[in-house]
């Protein structure tokens, strides 16, 4: 009885990794046992920085809202606490559009915040 190997699963699953690691660098793109740790690493970093994507763009909404806060004379702490007293509610993506794009309306803002903190 001859030895079952299984060969055109095996085949198949070799080049769906091979074909995964398209592009990397060295043996990892041309030899299935580096190529698999590869994708599976990658598959790691794609899975935490989906997640992680969400934390840096809010850091960096909060460090442009922050700069454009500082060019009116107001810090960002007092800003949002501004906008909150003021009962306006606008997300931070949102902020920082409007501190990139159209500063005379964040500035109009930064007055309603400054206002509603200082009553």
């Amino acid at each position: 009885m001859p030895r079952a190997t299984n060969a055109p699963a095996s085949r198949e699953r070799r080049k769906r990794v091979l074909k995964s690691t398209k592009g990397y660098f060295g043996n990892k793109s041309r030899l299935f046992r580096y190529a698999k740790d590869a994708a599976m690493h990658a598959g790691v970093y794609a899975y935490r920085d989906r997640r992680k994507k969400k934390t840096e763009f809010r850091q960096l909404w909060i460090i442009r809202i922050n700069a454009a806060c500082r060019m009116n004379g107001i810090a960002y702490s007092r800003f949002m606490a501004g906008l909150k007293a003021a009962q306006i509610e606008l997300d931070r993506k949102a902020l920082s559009e409007l501190a990139i794009h159209d500063e005379a309306a964040f500035a109009a803002l930064v007055e309603k915040a400054k206002a509603a903190v200082s009553a």
